[in-house]
């Protein structure tokens, strides 16, 4: 369908407000279905209902629509106590349902489904359903609007002056068109930081979905510092992009004005000439800038990628490398950025100050001659210099805007890898829990694998060669053998978070394409090694329940608890303030390498899948825990392979 939605919760606090953030979405009704909350227009709900009807519904009918079921026995209670307040009976509906929206403050009242376009749709779509084309004509629209009007006053007031008289009913229209372009800049403002806003957040969206859809291999051979010093480049691209973008279009229309006001004025074809040449010395500048911007920004990552590099292998640097040649290449590093920074300021500060400053002169020399000359009349001149002055304008914005858009376009080069991997996810076919359930014929293995090869890019000799699995429901299996020998390459296929370069690879009988990956790791659960697995900075409720549902439950939280028991965490619990909701990971509660191993096991029987693979979960636990944790797995999991060194 194009569309994707995850389960809103809605509380009796703020439900107005939480109902127009929703739309478009799926709403319950009282009558156990479900309408199509398609928009909020002012104080009315637009609904689709399930006969395809439109109804408009006012937004507060909806709302308490929404909390009668749960308002019942609060009624009794808010009326008796309305029957003994005078209040006029135009205000008592008002009181109660106010009175009744307080009582439900806490109270979950409904759970709607907000309907979205995918982060890996088209972008255009994406911008389209968000109305910034419809915005950015708004803008277009009432920037030509301003500059109409500025021209008129120039104009106006340019033929009085040099006519030599000054008429009120002229000057009344100068105030007048003035005045009237207060609105419009304010309009173009507003509708200016609505695009910016709206844009970055649907820019910033595409990137982190694009981000968790790279796969292993786009990513190994790039370092923590080369991700990180790409990482930093990326997060200021939206708003370098949207207001780069936005300054430089206006520029242009500017420029586009300013040729058709020069060409009606004193100087006519000379005048349109000179700003046409005049345009390409500084699109040859801001070229030159952009060429300079980009070497800059290579040293910059480069040295942000060696400086990370070092920061990791410093130990290594201090047992090998001579102290006197510790810094020699930051010293050179830091020389050339110096060098590479002050080209890049000197053509900066030649493009911000040439730019306008030049064309005033140019545009001022080339009006010399018909101000001159005899046959120019005054309301001419004038119109020539309110065209050289939004010349002057436009150069000067242009010139302001040219740093943002070259800074986006370079840190494009490092995004559009990302941008583009966000389409992968459209590109699967992605099947129900239930409807997998439906497609798996009864009595299959649970995976199967049939001369299965797989091999890395940079690598002549495969890792697997010919592979023959097959894993049966009930199956415990060990999997030894040497570091380097293709082990957790292997779990990384049956996971599903590579696949093989050729063979037949199955979970229940389906390929991964037909399955897509969510089902497939719905059937196939994995704990990889430590050093491949993270606790994020949550409750360990949510570490714990991330591959299951959230928000979790009581039954759900109620498992979790009794898991983590098992696997021998009801100390850890018991120290724990905040229980299974302690905040842990990098700024909450620390926890130890065996407690993490403990936190994977569980965040993979949590998922209840058709096969559990472990990669060495019980490597660094003491026998008496592993025993303990391997008595829990063999009882929870349906198959088993646990990947260890012999």
């Amino acid at each position: 369908m194009g569309v994707e939605t995850e389960a809103t919760e809605v509380w009796g606090a703020g439900i107005e407000a939480a109902l127009r953030a929703a739309a478009p979405a799926l709403v319950p009704t009282p009558g156990r279905e479900w309408a199509g909350l398609l928009a909020i227009r002012g104080r009315n709900a637009v609904l689709v209902t399930p006969d395809l009807a439109l109804v408009y519904v006012p937004l507060t009918e909806l709302a308490y629509a929404l909390c009668a079921e749960h308002g019942g026995p609060h009624r009794e209670g808010i009326d008796r106590l309305l029957d003994g307040c005078a209040i006029a009976p135009r205000r008592r509906e008002r009181a109660r349902d106010a009175m009744l929206r307080e009582r439900l403050r806490n109270t979950l009242v409904a759970t709607v489904w907000p309907l979205r376009t995918p982060p890996g749709a088209s972008f255009r779509r994406q911008l389209a359903d968000a109305g910034l084309f419809r915005r950015a004509g708004t803008l277009a629209a009432a920037h030509l609007t301003e500059y109409f009007l500025w021209i008129a006053a120039w104009n106006i007031l340019g033929s009085q002056v040099l006519a030599g008289r000054l008429d009120l009913g002229w000057l009344a229209a100068w105030a007048l068109a003035l005045a009237t372009m207060v609105p419009c800049r304010l309009w173009t403002t507003l509708t200016q930081g609505a695009i910016t806003i709206s844009g970055a957040g649907l820019l910033r969206q595409r990137l982190l979905d694009g981000a968790l859809q790279l796969n292993p291999e786009e990513m190994r051979h790039e370092g923590a510092g080369r991700f990180l010093s790409r990482a930093i480049e990326t997060e200021s691209i939206d708003s370098l992009a949207l207001s780069g973008a936005v300054l430089c279009a206006l520029a242009g229309v500017e420029l586009l004005l300013a040729a058709c006001v020069l060409f009606a004025g004193a100087a006519g074809a000379l005048h349109v000439l000179v700003l046409a040449v005049w345009t390409a010395a500084v699109l040859a500048l801001a070229w030159r800038y952009y060429r300079l911007r980009a070497e800059w920004t290579t040293a910059r990552l480069s040295m942000t990628h060696e400086m990370v590099e070092r920061m990791t292998g410093h130990r290594t640097r201090l047992a090998q490398e001579p102290s006197a040649e510790w810094h020699l290449a930051e010293d050179q590093a830091m020389q050339q950025y110096l060098a590479l920074s002050l080209r890049m300021d000197r053509m900066s500060a030649r493009l911000s100050g040439l730019a306008p400053r030049g064309w005033l002169l140019a545009g001022i020399a080339a009006l010399v001659p018909a101000f001159l000359g005899e046959q120019s009349s005054p309301g001419a001149l004038a119109v020539s210099l309110g065209g050289v002055l939004l010349g002057w304008q436009a150069f000067r914005r242009f010139a302001a805007g040219v740093p943002s858009l070259a800074g986006a376009a370079i840190a494009w080069h490092q995004a559009a890898p990302i941008f583009r991997a966000s389409a992968r996810s459209l590109q699967e076919r992605s099947v129900s829990p239930a409807a997998a359930s439906s497609l798996v014929p009864a009595a299959v293995p649970v995976v199967n694998a049939r001369e299965v090869t797989f091999g890395y890019a940079d690598r002549e000799r495969r890792i697997l060669n010919g592979i023959d699995l097959e894993i049966q429901r009930g199956d415990w299996i060990l999997l030894e053998g040497e570091s380097g020998g293709g082990k957790s390459t292997l779990v990384s296929l049956l996971s599903g978070l590579r696949e093989p370069d050729s063979g037949l690879l199955l979970a229940g009988g389906l390929d991964h394409r037909t399955l897509g990956c969510r089902a497939w790791r719905r059937r196939v659960a994995a704990a990889p090694q430590n050093h491949e697995n993270h606790v994020l900075g949550a409750p360990l409720a949510f570490n714990l329940l991330m591959g299951r549902m959230w928000p979790a439950g009581d039954p759900e939280i109620g498992e979790a608890t009794q898991i983590c028991r098992e696997l021998g965490l009801g100390p850890l619990l018991g120290r724990m303030p905040g229980g299974i909701m302690q905040m842990v990971g990098e700024t909450g509660w620390q926890l130890s390498q065996g407690e993490r191993s403990r936190v994977f096991l569980a965040r993979a029987l949590l998922q209840n899948p058709e096969l559990v693979v472990l990669d060495e979960s019980f490597a660094s636990l003491d026998p008496e825990t592993t025993r303990q944790c391997l008595e829990c797995v063999l009882r929870r999991a349906n198959a088993l392979l646990v990947v260890a060194h012999p």
